[in-house]
């Protein structure tokens, strides 16, 4: 069979100033499936020198790639939010030009739109093209909730609320709900947007926007001061209970929520003077975590580390306890997963990507009822956490177990093709 792919999204060195998240699952995604199928993919010419590299590294056999790109336009448009999605929203409408061409030349079978989705963008390829539309995995269903308001500045809560009015506006526009309801599979990665798709369409399966390799998973590996190893039952060493470390990482964004991680750390750390929280990352929020460390007085219990490369980010992960990540609005949040495969476990609140990926058996989830809940809750996970090293480790051990079922990328190709095979009616 021969797909035409959408991946505006696919570099297999998934370069910072791109879209690293988006490059890395829509890179592999295809790895896996060219096997099956034969790919004909329309991503950017950003990407085209890193994708020649790998193309001849991977002896990929089955694929052709076209790059586009639209005219070199001012920086700071495509630094805005709203000046970005309407360049990409360009990029569609050429990206189905092309398609209309090559449907012509290889007349494909079906079309896969695989990176950067949201389920409010319109696909017009996927809407007009005339063949069999997979869509996804797409979020952008999930908002900050509005009892959380009042953590955003006023500038933020403006973006917010401009946020949701655009993408209502676009959910209704005609060719979005022609390809919604067009589609035979859309793949959603969290709750929030399932909900917005099945108002159009009930071929929805859900599908993480995050996996992980089989190098993030190395057994017997350390989780903070213990050490597990996996002899039929979980057991525990003492190594160097010094200290109780908490992991955050992720860009310093006020949708972040910080702030709320360090409420509930101060609340902690009062009572657990041992304990240490690392913070990871870089962003505009930063000058505001510093004041809010500062008014809490826990300066000498906090440590805030910028930007680490990927192996040495895994290997702080490993040297930590717990990981917390009390963020508003994460349709997929890569290093709860990346968090999950070393195998410690995760502090978070239900929502979105993290609370699609947490279940209690290798996580703690938050219910997101309003900021003074929430950082109570949060202490009393931490707390719950530091006093019970076995149930530490049992979910450490659950969480790795669930990262190599669920997210790795052989298992997610696998899952993909299954989903090519019923939506296309490939199966007896």
């Amino acid at each position: 069979m021969k797909i035409l792919i959408s991946a505006y999204a696919c570099n297999p060195l998934a370069p910072a100033d791109s879209h690293p998240g988006e490059d890395v699952i829509g890179w592999n995604l295809i790895k896996k499936i060219s096997h099956s199928f034969e790919l004909v993919i329309i991503t950017r010419e950003y990407n085209k020198k890193n994708l020649i590299e790998a193309i001849k590294k991977e002896n990929l056999n089955n694929v052709v790639f076209y790059y586009i790109d639209l005219p070199s336009l001012p920086q700071i448009i495509k630094n805005n939010y709203f000046g970005y999605r309407v360049c990409y929203w360009l990029w569609q409408i050429k990206a189905f030009l092309l398609a209309k061409k090559l449907h012509k030349k290889y007349n494909f079978d079906a079309f896969h739109q695989l990176t950067f989705n949201n389920d409010w963008m319109p696909s017009y390829i996927g809407a007009y093209l005339g063949s069999p539309f997979i869509w996804g995995p797409v979020g952008g269903g999930q908002k900050v909730p509005k009892v959380f308001g009042n953590q955003l500045c006023l500038t933020d809560r403006f973006k917010e609320i401009t946020r949701s009015i655009f993408q209502e506006f676009w959910r209704h526009t005609p060719t979005r709900i022609i390809g919604m309801k067009k589609a035979k599979a859309v793949l959603v990665c969290n709750e929030e947007t399932r909900k917005k798709v099945e108002k159009f369409n009930k071929n929805i399966y859900q599908f993480p926007v995050n996996g992980i390799s089989q190098e993030d998973l190395k057994p017997g590996v350390k989780i903070g001061n213990l050490r597990i190893r996996e002899e039929g039952i979980a057991k525990s060493q003492t190594l160097n209970p010094k200290s109780f470390k908490i992991l955050f990482a992720g860009r310093f964004d006020p949708i972040k929520a910080i702030p709320l991680g360090l409420r509930a750390f101060a609340r902690f750390n009062k009572k657990y003077p041992d304990s240490i929280f690392e913070i990871v990352g870089d962003g505009p929020e930063k000058i505001r975590i510093e004041k809010e460390i500062d008014k809490l007085g826990i300066r000498n219990s906090v440590k805030i580390i910028s930007w680490l490369p990927r192996e040495e980010l895994i290997k702080k992960m490993r040297e930590s306890d717990v990981f917390l990540f009390p963020s508003l609005r994460d349709g997929g949040g890569a290093v709860v997963v990346e968090a999950m495969a070393v195998g410690i476990p995760v502090v978070c609140l239900d929502l979105a990507g993290p609370g699609f990926h947490i279940k209690d058996e290798w996580g703690i989830k938050i219910e997101a009822r309003n900021p003074e809940y929430v950082v109570e809750e949060m202490a009393k996970a931490l707390e719950k956490l530091y006093l019970d090293p076995e149930l530490r480790i049992q979910m450490g051990i659950n969480a790795r177990k669930r990262a190599e079922e669920y997210y790795l990328w052989d298992k997610l190709g696998g899952r993909l093709q299954k989903i090519y095979e019923e939506a296309l009616h490939l199966r007896d």
